[in-house]
């Protein structure tokens, strides 16, 4: 008969370390096993019979000393009671493990998570359009299997959400909605979250070719004062847009520790520079008048244009819209990019060297190539500043 485990005796038995693992009956409860093992390491068990088929069974119980004795009986002898009924409490067990297992990885598989962590861990690091690839991801692919396993989406499935953008007349959007949805499959592969992407294969639904859209005199004049009756904040942001070629994210970021008002200069950092090289953009006297009308919103992140003080403006595509409606009838599909484009060329209109356009847009590519893009390190300030006043005032002949 099997001694009875006492508190005293199991601290005798932990004095010695095992060479192998050792299993020690509790003359108490039958079934009940106190287990040492070699790395010092102690737990219990109850061993049983399945009532289905009279098989050895062993259960875990707990490690010691979590589990004390008197609570070690306690789980053994209910455990034994749910065998008499029929029940096997390893299987049980077992059960419960492998569904706790797979709602863990149903969680991280989930396409909500998966976008989340995306945007944080990847896109943010490696990419200064994030939040592009951020608002297309919610807007088109979230709105569409927000709460589905992103392994449970299949190939035909990414057509039919393609085919949809394309039908609704924005074929590019479904170029952009791929290739975002590309990356981040491909990313969730990387990390082990899925196994296979459902974009394989896939080609792009749309073909696309160079925009070269330019507003004419008429129809910037009538995207200003549209601007004009748009108001705070977006109305100054598509006016400066106009005066200085910047890019969308550059002036709706805009800071002013940026501005230097009497020397007329907005130095874009590094930072957000789309290349990556900091930007020195002389400031029209019109470019100045906007700034200096602003409202001045406290915040320690010196945001320009900002409603929170914490964070930049956002919803350009309803600003777009609500612009649009100011226009007069008839005038073609337009974007904002498009301002920029018509700056560059409205000054090669006034006579711009183009090595100075490319200095007003941050080129870095285009007229000088070869060893003279090497070792000409001219900026251009003079020229930029003469052909930036001479936009502004073409602008303002124009609305006028």
């Amino acid at each position: 008969m099997s001694k009875v485990l006492t508190a005293q005796g199991i601290n005798s038995l932990l004095r010695v370390t095992p060479a192998s693992r050792r299993e020690v009956p509790d003359g108490r409860v039958r079934g009940l096993y106190f287990i040492q093992q070699p790395s010092g390491k102690a737990s219990w068990a109850v061993r049983y019979r399945s009532k289905a088929d009279g098989k050895p069974v062993k259960l875990t119980l707990g490690a010691w000393p979590a589990l004390d004795l008197v609570n070690a009986r306690a789980k053994a002898m209910a455990a034994l009671a749910a065998v008499e009924t029929g029940e096997d409490p390893a299987s049980e067990k077992r059960r419960a493990k492998e569904e706790a297992k797979a709602t863990k990885s149903a969680s991280l598989d989930r396409i909500d998570s998966v976008v989340e962590t995306f945007i944080v861990r990847h896109a943010q690091a490696k990419n200064r359009s994030w939040a592009e690839t951020d608002r297309i991801l919610k807007k088109e692919v979230l709105s569409i299997w927000s709460g589905r396993s992103l392994s449970s989406i299949s190939r035909a499935e990414v057509h039919d959400l393609l085919d949809g953008i394309v039908d609704r007349g924005a074929p590019v959007m479904a170029n952009r909605v791929l290739a975002a949805l590309r990356r981040l499959c491909n990313w969730a592969i990387e990390r082990g979250i899925i196994e296979t992407s459902p974009c394989s294969g896939i080609k792009a639904p749309s073909s696309e070719r160079s925009r070269d859209r330019i507003l004419d005199d008429t129809e910037l004049a009538a995207v200003w004062q549209a601007s004009e009756k748009l108001g705070w904040p977006f109305g100054p942001i598509v006016q400066l847009l106009i005066l200085t070629g910047a890019r969308r994210e550059e002036v709706a970021a805009m800071r002013w520790n940026e501005i230097d008002l009497e020397q007329k200069l907005w130095t874009l950092p590094a930072s957000r520079a789309k290349n990556g090289k900091e930007h020195v953009i002389p400031l029209s006297p019109q470019a100045i008048a906007i700034l200096e009308a602003l409202p001045r919103i406290k915040s320690g992140k010196h945001l320009v244009f900002t409603v929170t003080g914490e964070t930049a403006v956002s919803g350009f595509t309803r600003a777009k819209e609500r612009i649009d409606a100011f226009l007069p009838e008839g005038i073609p599909h337009w974007t904002l990019h498009d301002l920029r484009r018509t700056l560059a060329s409205g000054c090669a209109r006034l006579g711009v060297a183009p090595q100075v356009v490319e200095a007003i847009l941050n080129h870095k590519s285009g007229t000088i190539r070869g060893v003279a893009a090497v070792y000409n390190r001219y900026t251009y300030e003079t020229e930029k500043r003469a052909a930036m006043y001479a936009w502004a005032n073409h602008v303002n002949a124009a609305v006028i």
